[in-house]
């Protein structure tokens, strides 16, 4: 018999948190607010990033390399009914972030890590603070199948521990955006290298043929890190590399702030939808869960998530350095209506699991289970 979902479970989440300009941020906020909407009290202790926060939700913040700051953190962590912790690297302070074992080691409630990276091949102490957090949590959350095989094929984490929840997304509710008279090509999110936005460039003189004249849109700032590192080098580069091939008339950058409202017209406007990553081993993908339950056609590089939400039938996967490949499946796309719509109504069929309420659900259930254990073993 099935356990009713409970509806007044108390979270404690532990992550960055908007305004800080990232997914791990986003993503918090976005849980936090389904699951208040099932009716869960959550509570936030924000990852200090210099910015303020007027969020009611916020009950601390944590100060990296603060042991003060680290034990107020646990002591509002303890107050809730089950802890969430976003675990993602370069977060939490110490050596890749074992800062953070210290926190999960002082915990009484029950501890959820919900681990968004999952490296394949980590440097020794990346994959000791892995482990270690895995055998000292309750359970660890991952956000595809492929995140749960690796961690515990070849972490050796215990599969039980291991629990896979869809990403989450916002699907789209009112009328369909009016599409412009160019197709648009686009790629949205935080911006910097790794993003392969090179290699749509690269074949965009290619496209010039297709009816309608596309245009490739990459929208959304540079990442803040990147920000601080390079400054705007990769999308001047970007920008450098359109010109020099003839194209700057087809490429265009839009260099804002995507809120969900913006994120969502974008995705309504365009005619496909495509992540040309640089990364062979990307275990959990916001913007391809973003994409796919936006419901338009998608061409993405075969990264592990793309592979497992894509193969049958919401997208087309290409292999990472083969540029005739792309260009080949973005024409198919753009002149192919019967293709789109194939691809857009998959897309629709796997989108409903991937609805924020049904991804809060399965996390209260989740800590229903916890709750439970821990009444048991009392």
């Amino acid at each position: 018999m099935k356990r009713p979902i409970p509806r007044t479970v108390r979270f404690g989440l532990l992550s960055t948190y908007p305004p800080t300009p990232c997914r791990l941020a986003n993503y918090s906020s976005a849980l936090s607010g389904a699951l208040g909407a099932r009716g869960s009290q959550v509570s936030v202790v924000r990852v200090a990033d210099g910015s303020q926060s007027a969020d009611a939700r916020i009950v601390g913040e944590l100060v990296n390399g603060s042991a003060r700051s680290a034990a107020h953190c646990v002591d509002s962590l303890n107050q809730s009914d089950v802890a969430v912790i976003q675990h993602e690297y370069g977060v939490y302070g110490g050596a890749h972030g074992d800062d953070l074992l210290d926190i999960i080691d002082g915990l009484r409630v029950p501890a959820v890590a919900i681990a968004h990276t999952i490296l394949k091949n980590p440097a020794p102490h990346q994959r000791w603070v892995m482990e270690r957090m895995a055998a000292t949590i309750d359970r660890i959350v991952v956000m595809s199948d492929a995140a749960r095989e690796r961690l515990c094929s070849e972490y050796g984490v215990d599969r039980r521990k291991v629990v896979t929840i869809p990403y989450g997304a916002v699907l789209p509710t009112g009328p369909r955006a009016k599409r412009g008279s160019r197709p648009t090509i686009l790629t949205c999110g935080l911006l910097g290298p790794g993003k392969g936005v090179e290699r749509v460039i690269d074949v965009m003189s290619s496209l010039q043929s297709v009816p309608g004249h596309p245009r490739y849109v990459v929208a959304g700032r540079t990442h803040p890190k990147v920000l601080a590192r390079d400054g705007e080098a990769y999308r001047e580069a970007r920008i450098e590399q359109a010109r020099r091939l003839g194209v700057a008339d087809s490429v265009s950058f839009e260099d804002r702030h995507l809120d969900r409202a913006s994120l969502a017209a974008l995705f309504q406007a365009a005619a496909v939808i495509v992540l040309p990553y640089d990364s062979t081993d990307q275990v959990a993908s916001g913007a391809l869960v973003d994409a796919v339950a936006s419901g338009r056609p998608v061409v993405a590089t075969a990264f592990p998530h793309a592979v497992e939400v894509l193969r049958d039938g919401a997208g087309i996967l290409v292999p990472h350095d083969d540029p005739e490949a792309l260009s080949c499946a973005l024409r198919r796309v753009l002149t192919q209506p019967r293709l789109a719509g194939s691809l857009a109504a998959e897309a629709r069929q796997l989108a409903p699991a991937m609805a924020w309420p049904v991804v809060a659900d399965t996390y209260l259930e989740l800590a229903a289970r916890l709750l439970t254990e821990r009444q048991l073993r009392v």
